[in-house]
């Protein structure tokens, strides 16, 4: 079974990343972390339960990882093309506790299992060859924690909630057939859309606000 373990603002740049989620949210996302191994950065934050939020884009200080990135960061022309079509919540993580049986039935979708960080793995995460997003992000990116759950202390908590979770699609049919064939805990809600898009409510301390 997959279970929602993330939803994630993928960005140009990190600074636009935390200045759309401040216009947003009207809260200051604090630095998570440099992913040296994947030549990208963060900031994170709770959403209550198990559940966070992460803004991540190209770290232009880190390096090559010698394979495609995550999130489809390598393709940087997209990443502002979706970016200026207002497609900043741009896909979600969902957490599986074998991913290699997952990959083995959808690899043409998810991609490969990537150990991670290379030198002394922790957790894995699918990564399509070309570092694309798994059907254009209609599917979630995976991620196996090998058991150890992510630490809660590590992500600032502001007082934010997730509502809701939504995910519009000209093909409801076809995604919802999808999450039922992965077993999905706490999917996306799926509605008719002319494009693909996400949309986050959440519960913040001065209101109920809109991610997109």
């Amino acid at each position: 079974m997959l279970k929602l373990d993330h939803i994630t603002v993928i960005a140009p740049t990190l600074a636009e990343g935390a200045a759309h989620v401040r216009e947003c949210l009207d809260l200051d996302v604090p630095f998570g972390t440099r992913h040296t191994y994947m030549g990208t950065h963060n900031h994170r934050l709770q959403l209550g339960g198990t559940v966070y939020l992460e803004i991540v884009a190209l770290d232009p200080d880190g390096g090559a990882p010698g394979r495609a990135r995550w999130f489809g960061l390598d393709n940087r022309e997209k990443v502002r093309a979706d970016w200026e079509d207002g497609r900043r919540l741009r896909g979600w993580v969902a957490g599986v506790e074998d991913i290699g049986s997952v990959v083995s039935v959808h690899g043409e979708i998810f991609g490969e299992v990537v150990p991670l960080p290379f030198d002394d793995p922790s957790f894995a995460f699918a990564i399509p060859v070309d570092g694309s997003l798994p059907l254009d992000a209609a599917a979630p990116s995976l991620i196996d924690r090998r058991g150890v759950l992510e630490s809660k202390a590590e992500i600032p908590d502001l007082g934010a909630r997730l509502r809701s979770f939504t995910l519009e699609h000209p093909d409801t049919a076809a995604i919802e057939a999808l999450y039922r064939d992965l077993s999905i805990k706490n999917p996306p809600a799926i509605v008719l859309g002319p494009i693909l898009r996400y949309l986050a409510e959440i519960d913040t301390p001065s209101g109920m606000k809109e991610l997109t």
